[in-house]
């Protein structure tokens, strides 16, 4: 079943959005070469902590930290333990807040250090692909819709769409449906509606789609060990079209119609 918000729950969200973009914040601007991957996860439970809310990741169904640290080919769900972060590698984090009940979800991807002009590019398309699958989450358009659009974008840059992996509802529950997979045809699924909440994440690859999950049950790898990224951000339709309730402050420019089709913003 499909839980719509109300504009007071999505009011909460945002709240716990702000947590969770904010140490999110914090955790890019720490993370260095040297650094251990637990060391960012202890400073993400004390700054989400803080500020009221409890980290979501922590203890669900059984994931023993409470972000996810994803280096070079691991996609998602890296379980941040003793590894040292080293200039040049390309590090995704994903992190989640409970607060009031309620739960939201972001992630980005940075360089440490000096990285090389494939990963930068690979980042920055893949924040792109976010933006404009956020951009077709418009009242009327269908959930492959967003699934479309980052596709679209992605494959014309010659990169690979992951698809054993999804974007979901998200609100009282980390997930809820619908699924949103980041391919598709257009025109297929739910119809969108005020109050849905949708986690929308773009998980890319520089090459294969394919991906393998290590002996722990949770690290998910590039099959070919070719670099991925992965943005995400929480977001609530509303009558005005989508709001992004995880915005990180350094990332307020960004516009969500200007990712819209030139036509679709003329009509």
């Amino acid at each position: 079943m499909i839980a719509l918000k109300s504009p007071r729950e999505i009011e909460i969200m945002r709240r716990g959005g702000k947590i969770t973009a904010s140490v999110l914040t914090m955790l890019l601007k720490t993370a260095k070469a040297g650094m251990s991957l637990r060391e960012l996860d202890r400073l993400a439970e004390r700054g989400i902590r803080e500020q009221g809310g409890e980290p979501t990741f922590k203890g669900y169904n059984g994931f023993p930290a409470s972000i996810c640290a994803s280096v070079n080919e691991i996609v998602v769900h890296g379980i941040p333990g003793d590894r040292l972060l080293k200039d040049g590698d390309l590090l995704s984090i994903d992190i989640g807040t409970t607060f009031e009940g309620y739960v939201s979800d972001t992630a980005a991807s940075i360089g440490i250090g000096t990285v090389s002009p494939a990963a930068e590019r690979l980042m920055r398309v893949t924040q792109e692909c976010l933006m404009l699958g956020i951009a077709a989450m418009q009242n009327g358009n269908r959930v492959s819709d967003i699934g479309v659009a980052v596709e679209r974008h992605a494959v014309s840059h010659g990169y690979g769409v992951v698809r054993a992996l999804v974007g979901h509802g998200v609100g009282r529950k980390m997930h809820e449906e619908p699924q949103v997979p980041n391919y598709g045809t257009p025109g297929k699924g739910i119809v969108l509606r005020p109050g849905l909440c949708l986690a929308i994440e773009p998980m890319i690859s520089e090459g294969t789609h394919d991906v393998e999950t290590l002996a722990d049950g949770w690290t998910v790898v590039t099959a070919d060990g070719k670099l991925a990224a992965h943005f995400e951000h929480t977001v609530a339709l509303t009558d005005d079209g989508p709001r992004i309730l995880t915005l990180r402050d350094a990332l307020e420019h960004e516009d969500v119609a200007r990712f819209r089709p030139k036509e679709e913003i003329a009509a």
